[in-house]
C-alpha cells in the first residue's frame, strides 16, 4: 500500500462520526438536543479508568457529553489520526491528548489554543515541573499534564547494596558482578528508534552537555557529547551484550527480568512486571535516578501525557471544564488505581492509598523531579531522526564518536535553518 493511500485511509478513519456510545450529535450520532459534546481520542481504556472518569464528569455537568474515542495502541498512528482532522478542516476532537513530543509541532501549527489564562502559575506549580516545561512552547503553555514518565536505572539489589551515582560506578559494579553470558552487567535501548535518543539524551545529560544550549546553539559536538558518546560506545561488549543494538524496551526488559543483567535502563512500566506473582526477581530489584559523572547531576528524559484544546473546538469552555475535571487529584488517583497511569500532580506522591498501591513511589518521585523535556522544537522528529542514525551508526561502529557527533549536529543545523 502506498503512502499515499495510507494517509487518506487515516484521515477517513479519523474524519468518521465517532459515536460508539450510543450519543447522537450534529456532528454524527451523541448526545440529546441542546447538549454539548466535547470528544476525545485516546488508546485502549485498559483498566476502564477513562469511562469511569467521563462518567463522573457527565453526572456532574449534565449538559455536556464526553466522547472517548479508543483509538490504536500505537501512538504514531494517534498523532496521524489527530493531524489527519486538523488538515481536513474538520472539527472531530475537541480535547486533544497528547504525548510531550507532539506540543511544538501542534502548537506550531496554530492547532492548539494557549492556556496560559486557564493554568495561571500557581495553578502549574502543582504538578511535577519538567511536565510542566514540556507543555510550554515560544513561553506558552498548551497542555495540562495527566499522566507522567521518566527513564530510570534499575537494580539488582539482592546483588548490589549500594547502587551506583556515576558512569563509573555503573561500569565498576558490572564488572564485579557480571558473569557474561549468562549475567550482564547492563542492558538499555539501544535500537536505532527514539528509544535511543531517550537513552542518549541521560547520558549527554549526565555529563553535562544537551543538543542545544540556552540561546538556541547547536551544541551537540561539544566535548560534553564525546565524553557521553563514548561511555555508551565502551558498554558494548564489555558490560552489556553485543544484541544490545537490537533492544527497545520490552527486550531489555526480559533479559533483566529472566535474571540476565544486574542493571537496566527503562521506564517505570517495568517495575509493576518485576513485581508480578511469578517474577523471578520480584522483590530483589530497587531504582534510582540514572548515574552521571562526577560534578553534574542526574537527568531522566520526560515521557508522558496531558491535554490540549484544539483551536476548532466548538465549545472550548466546556473542553476546558472536562480537562481541569480530569487532570484533578481524585481523576489522576483513578487512573493509577485502574489503568497504573503515574500522576502529574506532586501531591499523589504522598497519597495513602496511592503508597499502599505503589510504595516504590517516593523512589520513582526522585527521578520524576529531575526528568527534562527532550528538545523542545516543531521539527523534533527531524531531530529525532538525526540522533538515531548517527549514534546507532557510532554504537555499532560504522562511525567514529567525532564523526557521528560532526554529522548529527550538522544535519541539526540544518533542520532549525529553514
Amino acid at each position: 500500500m502506498t503512502r499515499t493511500i495510507v494517509l487518506m485511509t487515516i484521515l477517513a478513519v479519523a474524519c468518521l462520526p465517532a459515536g460508539g456510545c450510543g450519543k447522537d450529535d450534529s456532528r454524527g450520532g451523541g448526545p440529546a438536543k441542546g447538549k454539548t459534546v466535547v470528544r476525545f481520542l485516546e488508546g485502549p481504556d485498559n483498566g476502564g479508568g477513562w469511562k469511569e472518569i467521563v462518567s463522573r464528569f457527565e453526572a456532574a455537568h449534565p449538559e455536556i457529553d464526553v466522547e472517548l474515542v479508543e483509538g490504536p495502541a500505537s501512538t504514531n498512528t494517534r498523532e496521524e489520526m489527530y493531524t489527519a482532522s486538523f488538515l481536513s478542516g474538520d472539527s472531530t476532537y475537541d480535547v486533544i491528548c497528547m504525548d510531550i513530543i507532539w506540543v511544538p509541532k501542534l502548537a506550531a501549527q496554530g492547532w492548539l489554543l494557549p492556556l496560559d489564562d486557564r493554568l495561571p502559575p500557581n495553578e502549574r506549580e502543582k504538578f511535577l515541573p519538567g511536565d510542566i516545561q514540556g507543555s510550554i512552547y515560544e513561553g506558552r503553555i498548551y497542555r495540562v499534564p495527566m499522566r507522567s514518565d521518566a527513564g530510570m536505572l534499575y537494580y539488582r539489589s539482592d546483588v548490589v547494596t549500594t547502587p551506583p551515582e556515576t558512569f563509573e560506578d555503573l561500569v565498576r559494579l558490572s564488572r564485579e558482578h557480571q558473569k557474561p553470558p549468562g549475567m550482564w552487567g547492563f542492558v538499555f535501548q539501544a535500537k536505532q528508534y527514539e528509544g535511543l535518543v531517550c537513552n542518549f539524551l541521560e547520558v549527554l545529560w549526565g555529563h553535562g552537555g544537551d543538543v542545544f544550549d540556552g540561546t538556541g546553539r547547536v551544541i551537540l559536538d561539544g566535548p560534553e557529547a564525546v565524553r557521553a558518546l563514548t561511555w555508551m560506545c565502551g558498554l558494548v561488549r564489555d558490560v552489556s551484550p553485543e544484541g544490545v543494538t537490537t533492544y527497545q524496551e520490552e527486550e531489555s526488559r526480559h533479559v533483566f527480568h529472566e535474571g540476565h543483567a544486574l542493571f537496566m535502563r527503562n521506564w517505570p512500566y517495568a517495575w509493576t512486571k518485576a513485581q508480578e506473582e511469578g517474577s523471578p526477581i520480584r522483590g530483589k530489584v530497587g531504582i534510582v535516578p540514572m548515574v552521571h559523572a562526577p560534578g553534574k547531576s542526574s537527568a531522566a528524559t520526560l515521557g508522558g501525557w496531558g491535554f490540549g484544546i484544539a483551536k476548532s473546538a466548538k465549545n472550548p469552555d466546556a473542553a476546558w471544564k472536562f480537562i481541569s475535571f480530569a487532570t484533578a487529584e481524585a481523576q489522576q488517583k483513578t487512573l493509577h488505581l485502574r489503568n497504573g497511569a503515574i500522576p502529574t500532580r506532586r501531591s499523589l506522591f504522598q497519597d495513602p492509598e496511592v503508597l499502599a498501591e505503589s510504595p516504590h513511589y517516593p523512589d520513582l518521585y526522585k527521578v520524576l523531579l529531575a526528568a527534562r523535556p527532550r528538545p523542545v522544537h516543531p521539527r523534533y522528529p527531524e531531530i529525532s531522526d538525526a540522533i538515531q542514525r548517527h549514534v546507532s551508526a557510532a554504537l555499532v561502529g560504522r562511525e567514529a564518536v567525532e564523526e557521528a557527533l560532526k554529522h548529527t549536529a550538522a544535519e541539526i543545523r540544518k533542520i532549525v535553518g529553514r
